[in-house]
């Protein structure tokens, strides 16, 4: 039960962060719902892996990399899911650093 909550939490912040972000749209709430299938299950099955073998580039920039993963991580969710639609890198790297903020957030409340 609580991963759905979680779950649809996550599709409400995407969908809050498109009416904010100009660059970042999504199409209706199924859309909205894919994306945070498929980012829930990018984060959990590749982020480690990328986030390992980066390791040296991470300690290198004090963890700034981290920004440009998540970022790749979130055009590779928008090219997946069809009707989220994120319009450049530098959009990517700031919905996946707000998504990154409130993500937390959202798994203390749940």
């Amino acid at each position: 039960m609580k991963t759905l909550l979680r779950w649809l939490a996550l599709t409400l912040v995407i969908l809050a962060l498109s009416n904010l972000m100009s660059s970042v749209t999504v199409n209706g709430f199924v859309a909205a719902l894919t994306a945070a299938l498929v980012l829930g299950l990018i984060n959990t099955l590749l982020k480690p892996i990328i986030t390992l073998i980066a390791f040296p580039i991470n300690l290198l920039t004090f963890g700034l990399f981290t920004l440009v993963i998540n970022a790749g991580l979130v055009l590779l969710a928008a090219a997946i899911v069809p009707g989220f639609i994120v319009a450049g890198f530098w959009s990517a790297v700031l919905f996946g650093f707000l998504l990154s903020i409130i993500s937390p957030l959202i798994s203390l409340v749940f």
